[in-house]
């Protein structure tokens, strides 16, 4: 696995720690507006995965190595314990980091993602993509997003990658390594359970959209296998991308499991409280 790397960090709240691991392609900075309502009760944590952001360029980019740098970070930031939201591929993380170190997970939210292979989420083509990109061709992010359209014709996608571009005097550059995780995907797809661990103990909530095809009904015995303590709330209307497009209903959720109250929390626009998810 070799050794942890230190992971760029967001720090902002007060009180326990509350870490948020992103997805692949993102950045701990893509959590800082859902944290904030969060902030007055406990210590958000925003990292950047190894391989994104401003974290370093390490590899293996798998889940024991990506669980190992969370357990640094919380070291490092002075905590021995924290609640873990993880998303996607920050969500395996999270899940990783209960099975093979449970004492330092006080809670475990693990939003759209299962403890499975997946066999049919290959994001290989994307990268692929990306990497061939002519970055010496490109001034301005518009430019990027041209040349993308082809290859990426999602505009909502193609802006959510775009984030990890950086123009400067220096030229255009990925804040992804996007090589590492090419050649990593395999690890990604994969959830390798610890040899020898024990379920992890601790409270756990799932939190899958009923349009995402993430977290099936057919995952749900290896979820309670290896969280026995898990339940499954499912957003209406929401797909993969819940805490983008259902931030609201997702933070009332969340809120709830962490024992606030979510109507004080968390307003809409309108100062009404949002929806409930409902519970499957």
């Amino acid at each position: 696995m070799g050794a942890p790397v230190p992971l760029a960090c967001l720090r902002f709240g007060r009180g326990p720690a509350l870490v948020f691991l992103h997805g692949l392609f993102g950045s701990g900075r893509n959590w800082r507006g859902f944290a904030r309502p969060f902030a007055d009760r406990w210590t958000c944590l925003l990292p950047d995965l190894r391989a994104h952001g401003d974290s370093p360029h390490a590899r293996p980019v798998d889940y024991p190595a990506m669980a190992g740098d969370v357990a640094a970070l919380l070291e490092r930031e002075g905590f021995a314990e924290a609640v873990l939201v993880g998303h996607s591929m920050g969500g395996k993380t999270a899940m990783m980091l209960a099975l093979s170190r449970p004492w330092l997970v006080r809670r475990l939210i693990v939003l759209d993602i299962a403890p499975v292979r997946y066999a049919d989420h290959d994001h290989r083509p994307l990268i692929r993509a990306l990497r061939a990109l002519d970055l010496a061709r490109v001034r301005h992010r518009r430019d990027a997003d041209r040349a993308l359209a082809a290859a990426v014709p999602d505009p909502a996608l193609r802006a959510f990658l775009l984030q990890n571009l950086v123009l400067d005097d220096r030229g255009a550059r990925w804040r992804l390594d996007l090589a590492a995780l090419e050649d990593h995907m395999p690890d990604l797809l994969d959830f390798p359970v610890p040899a020898g661990a024990a379920p992890y103990p601790g409270p756990t909530l799932f939190v899958r959209g009923d349009r995402s095809d993430y977290v099936r009904d057919a995952h749900r015995p290896a979820i309670a296998r290896l969280f026995p303590r898990a339940r499954v709330a499912t957003l209406a209307g929401a797909g993969h991308w819940l805490h983008v497009t259902h931030p609201r209903e997702l933070a009332a959720t969340l809120a709830v499991f962490l024992g606030e109250s979510a109507r004080a929390r968390v307003r809409g626009p309108s100062g009404t409280a949002p929806p409930r998810s409902r519970g499957r």
